[in-house]
């Protein structure tokens, strides 16, 4: 027999379960709130890149309105937003540099900073180091 309670809670549970669906099919990019949370993380990175000693070295000769645009492209692109990344291959990116493991760990670090500071919760920084995950491979020792 069905009461009211059974059909309040069999409601309760259909409208939790649409909202979790909606949850995830949405992607990180929505999640984090588009291409203006993009851009505090990316400007966050750079002056956390700024106030680094070591790290800055890294980024000396560089272009940092072109940093900034292709890291906001790479990050929008790979978050499930709308841009298409146009910027060169991670691994032509950093051949030369000589990038050791503890070097790419402090700007992993860096950027976890910059996430933080820009209000993503912990497990969407999570979700979004996955993403970049596969590409340490191409950064470090070349």
């Amino acid at each position: 027999m069905v009461t009211k309670l059974h059909l309040g809670v069999i409601a309760l549970l259909l409208f939790l379960a649409g909202c979790q669906s909606n949850t995830a099919s949405s992607s990180l990019y929505e999640q984090i709130g588009g291409q203006q949370t993009i851009d505090r993380i990316v400007d966050n990175f750079i002056r956390q890149i700024e106030y680094d000693p070591h790290i800055i070295e890294f980024f000396l000769e560089s272009d940092i309105d072109r940093f900034r645009s292709k890291l906001s492209e790479h990050i929008c692109a790979f978050s499930g937003g709308p841009c298409v990344y146009s910027g060169d291959s991670m691994q032509d990116v950093h051949a030369g540099m000589h990038i050791t493991e503890s070097d790419f760990n402090r700007t992993v670090d860096l950027l976890i900073d910059a996430m933080t500071e820009a209000g993503l919760s912990h497990p969407q920084q999570n979700k979004m180091l996955a993403l970049f995950v596969p590409m340490r491979r191409q950064m470090i020792y070349r």
